[in-house]
């Protein structure tokens, strides 16, 4: 496990780290509506992930503001009707979330962005373990594979909130990105707990699912430039040095941690936040971006 993990800090130490003056959300100008717009293009990509996998087909457009079609949707390959269940809630969960903040923005409200819930998934796992994995990793193969493509995004979702919280000057604007950031913290809660029912199950690609979800959170912490600060705001699921499983990922006081946008975009993006690609192709839409 050690040794998959180091070999994923390796390749994506090749990526390009954030600068430390770049990793603050520049103040001026931003707004509460510009935040909610910056969560509303990552419930896109979410929305669209498991609309796609449950469903088979993207969010409607009546939800996305008529918004480009996803790159890669397809159906996940369900045999496990509990799992497929819980994908089929978290998929509603998400394309309410989506209506909300579209609501709750009205004419301010950004349309969804071009998302890539394909190959992304197969360069992120590529990047992760430091290696071109055969065939490519697709989180629709089957409810394993889905689990990781969902642990991908979700721990990314709750920091990104807990990040924005208190830079809202609107108390209602506030609390309704603290309600979400709860569900995401569920939604989160549920995928690492049946990746640790399953983390001594291997894969084709040479390692168990602990290794591969512990290379996940390395990779995502790399990206954000926390290895490399000496920093600290990612966990996988579990802890090699006392033997333990990992469910919360949470500092020493057991806080969520935080991300700033600049943060979550180097991971969204797969390199850097100033240069869109991974599963925004063409960036995020609004002022944040």
């Amino acid at each position: 496990m050690k040794a998959v993990c180091i070999l994923a800090l390796v390749g994506l130490l090749t990526l390009s780290a954030p600068a430390a003056d770049a990793r603050q959300l520049k103040q001026a100008a931003i707004t509460d509506a510009d935040i909610l717009n910056f969560a509303l293009n990552l419930e896109c990509l979410e929305g669209h992930f498991y609309h796609c996998a449950v469903y088979g087909t993207p969010l409607p457009a009546s939800v996305t503001g008529n918004g480009p079609a996803p790159i890669g949707c397809q159906a996940a390959n369900f045999t496990n009707d509990v799992i497929y269940s819980l994908a089929m809630d978290v998929a509603n969960n998400e394309m309410a979330h989506v209506a909300y903040l579209r609501t709750a923005l009205g004419n301010a409200s950004v349309q969804c962005p071009l998302v890539n819930i394909g190959s992304a998934f197969g360069a992120a796992a590529n990047a992760a373990l430091n290696m071109t994995l055969s065939p490519p990793f697709t989180p629709y193969t089957n409810d394993l594979y889905f689990l990781h493509g969902a642990f991908i995004f979700e721990d990314v979702g709750v920091t990104a909130y807990k990040g924005a919280l208190t830079s809202f000057t609107n108390s209602d604007y506030m609390l309704a990105a603290a309600g979400i950031m709860a569900v995401e913290a569920y939604h989160a809660g549920y995928i690492r707990t049946a990746l640790i029912q399953n983390g001594d199950v291997d894969t084709p690609y040479g390692a168990n699912v602990t290794t591969i979800v512990n290379a996940i959170a390395l990779a995502r912490e790399t990206l954000d430039g926390s290895v490399a600060a000496n920093m600290v705001d990612d966990v996988g699921i579990y802890n090699a040095t006392t033997g333990d499983y990992i469910l919360t990922p949470v500092d020493s006081n057991a806080v969520a941690f935080s991300r700033t946008p600049t943060q979550v975009l180097d991971i969204v993006y797969l390199g850097s936040s100033t240069k869109p690609g991974g599963f925004y192709p063409n960036g995020l839409n609004g002022n944040i971006r």
